[in-house]
């Protein structure tokens, strides 16, 4: 590990170096730190660097202002700056993020919902109200001395997550911990201490004082991770979802005694894990938000039918408001919001058409409804099959690839991605003599119903069908 951070650390010594050293002119020392020598540890030091340091932020000011491209003062009332340093390492021009703190210590009054900063005077003392002992290393700068004081190195080979101090003290100084060590295991794959486990467990509660938009952050940062499951399954077993995210464990439905129902809990988990491995580009929020929230309407509307099945009818409709309540109560964008919780509203629209010959119009209004989201629906629905039964799996998918193969022959011979009546608004009120109101807004829902129903029609059929039509409404 060691050997690695060396190389890494040469990669960006020219920068670093000359930052240190600008430092170090001014009676001030540098290190870098915290998740910055952790990932030069595992190999994977990007162009984002943290630095902590013994002077003030308006000595830091000082210092940066003339160095960098750019600086920003955004976080300094939390001893923060970030600036953007551009530079030519090796024979390659690079653009590096750069941000500087100052040794503090933060904590949450039991009331505030903003933590509390104090500046501290050694490396040390900052080193120690790191969340994790993982994130507690640093690496004096330009000498590149390792420091250590509470054993992250060995905790990083041994792929676990502890705190510097007591778990107990750092979840009471800043809470949103908890949730960052369910986002380190999904994003590192470590697991966590039990004893750290233990204090979420114990701690739960806490999390509550945190802002929704902090808690909507970490969260977004571990559903995107490489192993989300094993954090959210963290999140539930700790019992910090029932405040954060309390839809999820409420999936935990019990079984009932002949098994006919799935675990509906698990289903989602691997649905996500499904939707993750369908993924082309590169990890997509939308997606895996709606893969995760997909069935969470089905606890509100399961009925146990007499004839011993279980029934969750309608529980993509009711899904889909619950997922508008719990994004908007997280501070989520209001597109993100309407994106995810329209595509919980039409995961099982596939289903509602059954494994046979898709009609045209079926396809259009298919197409119409899930309108640009339509190709994270096909992902969606095909990740939403866990059955194991092999024949019933390979049957939804054969039904689903006949599905896009209609789309794809429609595309070719329409418009399908912007379907509109064949007379727009203009036209309507010439052929029928009217002027603007009610009547031209049900008259287009006519044309737009008509298109859908039998695709592309000649202008003139078209003026008579509103012809036939207005006629029946006078």
């Amino acid at each position: 590990m060691q050997s690695r951070a060396v190389s890494e650390l040469l990669r960006v010594s020219p920068v670093a170096d000359d930052l240190a050293r600008r430092f170090q002119d001014a009676g001030f020392s540098l290190a870098l730190v915290g998740g910055s020598v952790r990932d030069a540890l595992l190999g994977r030091l990007g162009n984002d660097l943290d630095f902590t340091t013994d002077a003030r932020p308006d000595d830091v000011l000082k210092i940066m202002r003339p160095w960098a491209d750019s600086v920003w003062e955004v976080g300094i009332a939390f001893g923060t700056v970030g600036a953007q340093k551009d530079a030519r390492v090796g024979d390659v021009d690079q653009s590096f993020q750069i941000e500087v703190t100052t040794y503090r210590s933060e904590a949450y009054d039991r009331t505030s919902r903003k933590p509390e900063v104090s500046y501290g005077d050694s490396i040390e003392e900052d080193l120690l109200r790191r969340d994790f002992t993982v994130n507690a290393m640093a690496v004096a700068l330009p000498a590149k001395e390792f420091v250590d004081p509470h054993g992250g190195l060995d905790d990083l080979a041994a792929r676990v997550l502890r705190t510097p101090g007591t778990p107990e003290d750092s979840f009471s100084d800043d809470p949103l911990r908890m949730m960052r060590a369910a986002r380190f295991a999904a994003q590192l794959d470590f697991e966590v201490a039990p004893e750290v486990v233990e204090a979420m467990t114990a701690m739960a509660e806490r999390i509550e004082i945190v802002s929704a938009e902090r808690v909507r952050d970490e969260l977004n940062k571990l559903i995107l991770s490489a192993h989300p499951r094993k954090g959210l399954t963290l999140l539930v077993d700790t019992g910090l979802a029932e405040h954060v995210l309390p839809e999820l464990p409420a999936l935990r439905l019990e079984r009932d005694e002949h098994h006919r129902h799935k675990d509906v809990y698990d289903h989602t988990l691997i649905v996500l894990e499904q939707a993750i491995a369908l993924e082309a580009d590169g990890p997509d929020l939308v997606l895996r938000l709606a893969a995760l929230l997909h069935d969470i309407g089905k606890p509100r509307t399961r009925r146990f039918e007499d004839d011993g099945r279980v029934s969750f009818h309608h529980h993509e409709v009711v899904g889909a408001k619950m997922t508008k309540r719990r994004m908007t109560a997280l501070k989520y964008s209001n597109d993100l919001v309407k994106e995810v919780s329209h595509l919980v509203e039409l995961h099982l629209r596939f289903h509602g058409y059954g494994t046979g010959e898709w009609t045209d119009s079926a396809v259009r209004r298919y197409v119409r409804d899930a309108g640009p989201l339509l190709d994270r629906l096909h992902k969606l629905t095909r990740s939403d099959c866990t059955t194991r039964n092999k024949r019933k799996a390979a049957s939804l998918s054969r039904a689903y690839d006949g599905l896009e193969e209609r789309i794809a022959q429609l595309q070719e011979q329409e418009e399908l991605d912007a379907i509109r009546p064949d007379l727009d608004g203009n036209q309507i009120m010439d052929v029928l003599g009217v002027g603007p109101g009610p009547a031209i807004g049900q008259a287009y829902k006519f044309l737009l119903e008509l298109r859908l129903e039998n695709g592309p029609m000649e202008h003139d059929a078209a003026v008579s069908a509103l012809k036939e039509w207005w006629d029946t409404q006078n």
